[in-house]
């Protein structure tokens, strides 16, 4: 009489999402372990209180995480995997083709909040929106806020109207340079994460070298400042008298922008902020009326 066989009891959650965290660690995943919970809880979608609770217990790891952590310790991102992407209060839907928003982009957006606090309908633009990240923000957590946004990328901008249809902002295909001439100096507050990357860097992380798309990146030119400068410029077309504009870039690159809007003459009031890390994120200033700017020129 044959034996009967026995299956092997399937890996516990707690032991395969150690197992993972070990893994992603050893391929060089900046935060494995959150890594290793997340994906995780894409499977199970209990949210992440309740999966460290069936941690304790003996309920067994999802079929397909496995697979999942593999792609993950291949340096895919993980918003690819997941096809999620958490900004302030949104999840977005990105993949192949769109930036992924990042955590230091958040403090950005709250300038613009902060600025537009106590105005009843304001006029806001966000050059180049990516994944519509900062747009959505806005439209979602300013009352009465008309927003609109432009991106030059087709893939991107597949992406941005998926996540910003449902939050009424006027998304247009198109370049940054020369976008909304309807809104000219009609506009309270520009915002803008533009590329800035120089031509001749490359990015360290094999997440955004290999998997963000280039445009994304790359500012245009040796010093990649021609589209923050070109940012710059339609936020001076568009913005009325006193309105406000704020762009984020790299931290060594503050010292550049300040002095950029400063010779102008078209801003006052210019200020490097902080991202919680400390590092000089984003630069703002404020649209000087006609008459300051000409006399700040001379004229």
């Amino acid at each position: 009489m044959t034996e009967p066989t026995h299956m092997a009891p399937a890996q516990s959650l707690a032991a395969a999402v150690r197992e993972a965290a070990a893994l992603l660690a050893e391929a060089g995943v900046p935060s494995p372990r959150a890594d290793a919970e997340l994906l995780a809880d894409h499977l199970l979608n209990v949210g992440l209180g309740r999966l460290r609770s069936l941690m304790l217990g003996d309920t067994p790891a999802p079929r397909g995480y496995a697979e999942l952590v593999a792609e993950r310790a291949r340096r895919i991102p993980l918003q690819h995997i997941t096809g999620v992407a958490h900004f302030r209060y949104l999840e977005l839907a990105v993949g192949p083709g769109v930036f992924i928003p990042r955590p230091e982009t958040e403090s950005v957006v709250q300038l613009a909040i902060d600025h537009v606090r106590g105005v009843a309908t304001p006029r806001i633009v966000d050059l180049g929106t990516g994944s519509g990240a900062i747009a959505g923000s806005l439209a979602s957590e300013v009352p009465g806020a008309e927003v609109h946004a432009v991106e030059f990328s087709p893939f991107a901008h597949a992406w941005a109207a998926k996540n910003l249809a449902p939050l009424g902002v006027n998304l247009v295909l198109g370049d940054l340079r020369d976008a909304f001439p309807e809104l000219n100096g009609s506009v309270d507050v520009v915002v803008s994460n533009p590329p800035y990357i120089p031509a001749e860097a490359i990015p360290n992380e094999p997440e955004v070298a290999l998997h963000d798309p280039p445009e994304a990146l790359y500012g245009g030119g040796a010093d990649g400042m021609e589209l923050p400068t070109a940012a710059a410029a339609s936020a001076a077309r568009l913005l009325r008298s006193g309105g406000y504009f704020v762009m984020e870039h790299a931290e060594v690159q503050s010292g550049w922008i300040a002095a950029m809007l400063g010779r102008t003459g078209t801003w006052t009031g210019i200020r490097t902020h902080l991202d919680l890390n400390g590092k000089e994120r984003a630069t703002s200033a404020v649209l000087a009326d006609p008459t300051t700017r000409n006399e700040r020129m001379g004229q």
